[in-house]
């Protein structure tokens, strides 16, 4: 029987198409020809970008043998976890209620329903590393499905039972009301998380946690304490300056493998680059230090130039691995930096630690951790000649691996990234390729109008899930906001309307991930957590306010709140990891109005949209009225009007206004007393 693989459009899919297992895709086909043969599945869930899946991948579903037995004993179905998120977050759920630490590759042992009994990660060809060979699993897993049904049932019902419990909750914990006492608390409580040597949470391995360093400086905000915005700038200085980063084209790897930022898993991710994205553009705004600006700008200069397809979508991710090899393509020998270089290597030698040993298994990674502080502008212009010399070189070797699929979640994440740093560090270039981008995404995913997950090769694939829809509405938002055009607030306005209706839990309040129209899942999942990305009903609450905000329908304002209630039982043992819900419940509670009327051409508007931009004001939201426009009934400055025929701003913090400021110093000056008001502390 051949592969199936080949008719795929994922990338990671078509890894395995030559593989002499029998791989399916996911799917209603695939799970009637597990019942129809009786035989258990053997789920296999990695992405293209992932150096372990490409390990066990070489190690035994190209070696003959193994894939006869996986053959002969299963229906064998390989998923791409960024293709479909909602079956690898069921699965690797699952694994978590069976006790065991969750990764890629995840390997899950169904039954023909698709129902979880065991499962793991990564399993070499024989035993090693403390884990046992996969083929003496796959023996004793068949054996015992067969001989011991009963234990297999009470395996499924025990994990499906709790699967159910994850996605309803306690339903006996009472909820808690929301207010800035606790939004105080998680933050303190979270900055004293950060490791104050290097920075991040926790130690090794460390993620960016993007969500969780923006709780931290919006509690600085709130309340300015040194030890917090410390915890802030050690975290974004060592990720800006360690190895995690790429410091030849910009761009950040996943996470370090290690405490100190030096060594990464080598592939790049578009949600992790469009999330640090936005909190180092919050953080240059709170503290305006240059290295968070170069690496915006750095950043987004390589998701232009590597991570665009064809028509203006973002790409998903870059491989680890080149030549079979990971990190080859980024890593250097101090004999390769010093023919290169010249007399200029000792400089850049001992600023970026590159040394005849190395710092990472004999080769260099470059970094400049050891002095993360800036030089003077001689000096650096002198190292980015040095690193533009070295980029030129590398650009001859095998690249890593592209995955150019466009995902609609990652596309929002990115899209709004790059608007809000395009007006706050005024490129509109950037500000023109995140409109591009969404038009891409309403163009090519979203047939017959319906937002799609995915899309490749001509393809739109896959219903879409909520974080899709949430983070291509927050998108569209801050397009609105930043460019006008009441097509983006229609567009936002009617992907929140299929969320309510095909994702909402009408019982308890708050959405599930994937649609009510799935066919193909066993659990619907439920959830505020934060994982690589942030979470989808955490979105929705700032979605929904800024709707509330910008329509004045209360509708929406109702249900963001309903959303934050749903979940607020869960904060007494979660909090830590539902930021972007707390996040967005403080937008909710406390938003800042900003009215400019004026037309938008018009210099004093521009240099009074400079003036908002320069602050940080994660909780505004604005709007440029031109004459003949009005705001919607019940906003705090419904009536007011421009003063002498200027453009005029007003700052409202609940239903109070500013008095009319026609300069944009005066405006700042009003924005200030406004932060004062709202955080007296």
């Amino acid at each position: 029987m051949a592969n199936e693989l080949g008719a795929e459009t994922s990338p990671y899919l078509l890894q395995h198409k030559d593989n002499p297992v029998h791989w399916r895709a996911w799917g209603d086909r695939a799970l009637a020809e597990a019942q129809k043969s009786g035989k258990p599945i053997l789920l296999s869930v990695g992405y293209a970008a992932c150096h372990w899946c490409h390990v066990m991948a070489h190690e035994c579903f190209e070696n003959p043998s193994i894939a006869h037995l996986m053959n002969e004993l299963f229906v064998n179905i390989k998923v791409d976890r960024e293709e479909r998120p909602d079956i690898d977050a069921v699965y690797m759920a699952a694994l978590g209620l069976m006790g065991q630490q969750g990764g890629w590759p995840l390997t899950m042992f169904l039954t023909p329903e698709g129902e979880p009994f065991w499962g793991g990660t990564y399993f070499p060809p024989e035993a090693r590393f403390g884990r046992p060979g996969f083929p003496d699993i796959m023996r004793r897993i068949t054996e015992v499905y067969h001989t011991d049904p009963d234990s297999v049932r009470k395996n499924t019902e025990a994990v499906l039972l709790s699967l159910n419990q994850l996605a309803t909750g306690d339903p006996n914990a009472p909820a808690i009301q929301i207010g800035s006492e606790i939004l105080d608390r998680v933050a303190q409580t979270m900055s004293q998380q950060v490791d104050p040597i290097h920075g991040g949470i926790g130690q090794a391995p460390k993620f960016p946690q993007t969500y969780a360093i923006e709780m931290i400086l919006r509690g600085w905000l709130r309340q300015p304490d040194e030890a917090m915005m410390q915890a802030v700038n050690t975290t974004l200085t060592g990720m800006c300056q360690g190895g995690i980063y790429d410091h030849l084209a910009g761009g950040f790897a996943r996470y370090s493998t290690d405490a100190q930022w030096l060594a990464p898993h080598f592939e790049k991710m578009l949600y992790d680059n469009a999330q640090l994205i936005d909190i180092l553009t919050l953080a240059w705004q709170a503290n305006k230090f240059p290295l968070y600006s170069q690496r915006v700008k750095e950043t987004i200069a390589w998701t232009l130039n590597e991570m665009v397809v064809e028509g203006g979508g973002f790409a998903a991710t870059l491989d680890a691995d080149s030549e079979g090899e990971e990190g080859r393509f980024y890593v250097w020998q101090e004999a390769d930096i010093d023919a290169i270089l010249g007399d200029d290597a000792a400089v850049f030698n001992a600023a970026y630690d590159v040394s005849s040993t190395g710092n990472w298994e004999g080769k260099v990674i470059l970094n400049r951790s050891a002095r993360p502080e800036l030089g003077t502008n001689d000096e650096e212009a002198f190292l980015q000649r040095c690193r533009e010399k070295l980029l030129h070189q590398r650009s001859d070797r095998v690249r890593p691996g592209w995955d150019d699929k466009i995902l609609a979640d990652w596309n929002g994440l990115m899209i709004a990234a790059m608007a809000n740093a395009a007006a706050v560090f005024d490129q509109p270039a950037w500000a023109n390729a995140a409109v591009t981008a969404f038009d891409f995404v309403t163009d090519k995913l979203c047939p017959n109008g319906t937002l799609m997950h995915g899309y490749r090769q001509g393809q739109p694939k896959h219903r879409a899930l909520l974080d899709d829809y949430a983070n291509m509405a927050r998108a569209a938002l801050m397009l609105y906001e930043i460019h006008g055009g009441d097509r983006y607030l229609q567009q936002a306005r009617a992907w929140v309307a299929n969320v309510e209706a095909h994702f909402a839990d009408a019982e308890r309040g708050g959405y599930y991930f994937s649609s009510a129209q799935a066919t193909d899942v066993i659990a619907r999942m439920r959830h505020a957590n934060d994982n690589a990305v942030p979470s989808g009903n955490g979105v929705m609450v700032g979605v929904l306010t800024r709707l509330w905000l910008l329509t004045g329908d209360d509708t929406y304002g109702q249900r963001a709140d309903a959303v934050a209630r749903s979940f607020s039982a869960q904060l007494s043992t979660h909090a830590l990891g539902m930021t972007t819900l707390l996040n967005n419940v403080e937008f909710m509670l406390q938003p800042l109005q900003i009215v400019i009327m004026g037309e938008r051409h018009d210099e004093t508007v521009k240099d009074m949209l400079s003036a908002i931009h320069s602050l940080a004001l994660p909780n505004k939201v604005f709007q440029v009225l031109a004459p003949g426009q009005t705001l919607p009934a019940g906003h705090p400055a419904t009536g007011m009007a421009t003063i002498n025929s200027q453009a005029t701003a007003y700052v409202c913090v609940g239903q109070t206004c500013s008095l009319p400021q026609t300069r944009p110093a005066d405006l700042l000056a009003a924005l200030t007393m406004a932060t004062t008001i709202m955080h007296p502390g």
